[in-house]
């Protein structure tokens, strides 16, 4: 796994493609029924990608904090924003926008310094090729007349038409990695169409690391992926190994003009806090506009949560995992030398912030925002026994931070928390 994914934290999505142009969900709208295939097709008409400027993007996305972004390459429609050879279906060649929208991102990320990621559906609902799987066990109604789905794969496929397809996604990959530059990242979706056996795995991975070694994929890749990705449901509890939580800024991964539903600023930055504290990145979800602005709101999301971020952030990069739970009821992270730790206080305080099962000695408290030197407490313990007593940290709302407040504690030697048996116990 490479360095660099763990030590990036922050991530922007971008689900980009014909979909913004009726403002419907990405690809899903026609395939459970909410509209027909030609209908959904025919926004190719509309989009025009007239604003579209990857600079701008970038500029914004750098602002955010984030280290790497991944653009939805193609989605399940079919439709690529690249100029690729082994389709038309393709926005230089199907649609007004006329631009290898793909080339344009890839090259403003790499005069930021900034890591590529590149989304790409292995599943293709417009492909002749590709016998799609239907909820319900059937094609609907609407879309057997188009004549581009076959019947759910209950039992044999066209087994040459199948190798033709793995063929043409081959192909399509082999352009994505090749021709825009380096890229760091694979986000692949769709797998759960087809078993790792069907997409040729791991002879497929193998493929793609040909084109660049230090590529890292996504876990959609029938347990061959680099990393594991919860979508939308923050996880409870620490996901073994590397990870990466994918959330909306709203309620759609696409531009959908009726959602109001925006999560608020302080609510994607605990988000974060939670990420970062159980070791995680966040990889956050912008939908732009189809002629490729972004809402003000998703923007001022954005910036708000990059201000956050560099005001605390040592508390963020070149950090580790913190605490557990059963030790502070917020989350935290550690400095990679181990001797000082970041606690993220969520709430405004009565008075105190608790923390229990520190052996060491507190050599200073600060308020990250404000360098404010804060006074402790410590009551009970065993000392005989090497039971550590609970230690109060004196804070009132007026020390606080408009968003989420940090608190810096540094120790002399690394930290060891209280196990039981005197065992350090840090993860979560």
């Amino acid at each position: 796994m490479q360095q660099w994914f763990e030590d990036a934290k922050l991530g922007i999505f971008i689900h980009y493609g014909i979909y913004a142009v009726d403002g419907v969900a990405e690809s899903w709208s026609f395939y459970n029924g909410r509209m027909s295939y030609e209908q959904y097709m025919k926004q190719l008409e509309g989009f025009t990608a007239s604003r579209f400027n990857a600079d701008e993007w970038v500029e914004l996305i750098e602002k955010s904090g984030a280290k790497y972004a991944v653009l939805t390459t193609k989605h399940h429609d079919g439709v690529a924003l690249f100029d690729t050879q082994y389709s038309d279906l393709n926005v230089v060649k199907s649609t007004p926008a006329g631009r290898d929208l793909v080339k344009e991102y890839a090259e403003a990320m790499h005069k930021k310094g900034l890591r590529v990621g590149m989304y790409y559906s292995l599943i293709d609902w417009s492909h002749p090729d590709y016998p799609s799987v239907y909820e319900g066990g059937k094609v609907p109604d609407d879309l057997s007349k188009v004549n581009r789905f076959a019947s759910p794969l209950d039992g044999v496929q066209d087994d040459e038409k199948w190798q033709k397809f793995l063929e043409f996604n081959n192909n399509q990959l082999k352009e994505v990695l090749t021709n825009y530059g380096k890229v760091d990242l694979l986000w692949f979706d769709g797998d759960w169409e087809r078993s790792a056996e069907q997409w040729n795995l791991p002879e497929f991975k193998h493929y793609l690391k040909s084109f660049n070694p230090d590529l890292i994929i996504n876990s959609r890749l029938q347990g061959h992926g680099d990393y594991k990705t919860p979508e939308q449901g923050l996880p409870i509890t620490r996901p073994e190994g590397p990870w990466e939580f994918c959330t909306t800024i709203n309620s759609s991964w696409g531009y959908v003009p009726t959602d109001d539903n925006y999560k608020s600023l302080n609510q994607i930055i605990r988000m974060f806090c939670d990420c970062i504290s159980m070791g995680g990145n966040m990889l956050l979800d912008i939908g732009p506009r189809e002629d490729g602005t972004i809402d003000q709101r998703q923007v001022d999301i954005l910036l708000g949560l990059g201000e956050w971020i560099r005001t605390h952030e040592e508390a963020i990069y070149g950090t580790e995992e913190g605490i557990m739970t059963r030790y502070y009821l917020g989350g935290s992270t550690l400095s990679k030398d181990r001797k000082t730790l970041y606690l993220f206080v969520y709430d405004d305080p009565k008075e105190n912030v608790c923390l229990k099962g520190l052996c060491n000695k507190i050599k200073k408290i600060t308020v990250l925002h404000s360098g404010k030197e804060l006074t402790h407490d410590i009551h009970g313990g065993v000392p005989w026994f090497n039971i550590p007593g609970t230690t109060w940290i004196h804070l009132t709302p007026e020390d606080t931070h408009e968003q989420v407040t940090v608190l810096k504690l540094e120790f002399d030697e690394e930290i060891e928390m209280y196990g039981g048996s005197g065992a350090v116990v840090t993860h979560n």
